[in-house]
């Protein structure tokens, strides 16, 4: 298997946001959540768990977005 872009989980300070996907993402969401567990050998963590660590590894690997962080805007 390929190793996925996502580590275990960093249990932090939460913001709650509320969000709506739609229902292929939600699938997505479970599958993904499953993967990482078989990959980390521990349980599957709830799909609301996954979404900010994607989203800070999606604008992680932006290049475009840190380079317009890196100019101050």
């Amino acid at each position: 298997m390929t190793k996925l872009k996502l580590g275990p989980l960093v249990d932090d300070k939460p913001v709650k946001l509320t969000v709506e996907v739609p229902a292929p993402v939600h699938r997505d969401l479970v599958a993904y959540a499953a993967a990482l567990a078989a990959e980390t050998g521990g349980p599957p963590a709830a799909c609301e768990k996954l979404v900010a660590p994607m989203l800070a590894r999606f604008m992680e690997t932006d290049r475009a977005f840190r380079r317009h962080r890196a100019q101050g805007n």
